[in-house]
């Protein structure tokens, strides 16, 4: 569900390279911070920071549930190269579960 259409074509060219940062793990932080104005960054470091909280919660889940600790990874994972792919086609993909909480974040 692409919805590339509600950024404007210069928001895109000019944040590209920061929304990729986005799904980096610790790197979400750098473009909500320097490209906060930016609503293709923004919309993008929201589900990237997202995937990071995710992606620290599981690590702690898998102190007691080890076996877990792969499959959510990799589910993570996916979603983290679905997000790049979508930044580098200049589209905003809305990544199941985690748009929904990305969304109600306000920075």
């Amino acid at each position: 569900m692409p919805r590339s259409a509600s950024f404007f074509k210069e928001d895109i060219i000019d944040g590209k390279m920061y929304a990729v940062l986005a799904y980096l793990s610790i790197l979400c932080i750098i473009p909500l911070i320097l490209k906060k104005k930016n609503p293709f960054v923004l919309a993008h470091g929201k589900q990237g920071l997202v995937l990071f909280v995710a992606q620290v919660g599981v690590m702690i889940l898998s102190i007691v549930l080890p076996l877990i600790f792969p499959v959510l990874m990799f589910g993570l994972l996916i979603f983290s190269f679905w997000g790049m792919i979508a930044v580098l086609r200049g589209e905003m993909v809305d990544l199941p579960v985690i748009a929904g909480i990305s969304q109600k974040i306000d920075l």
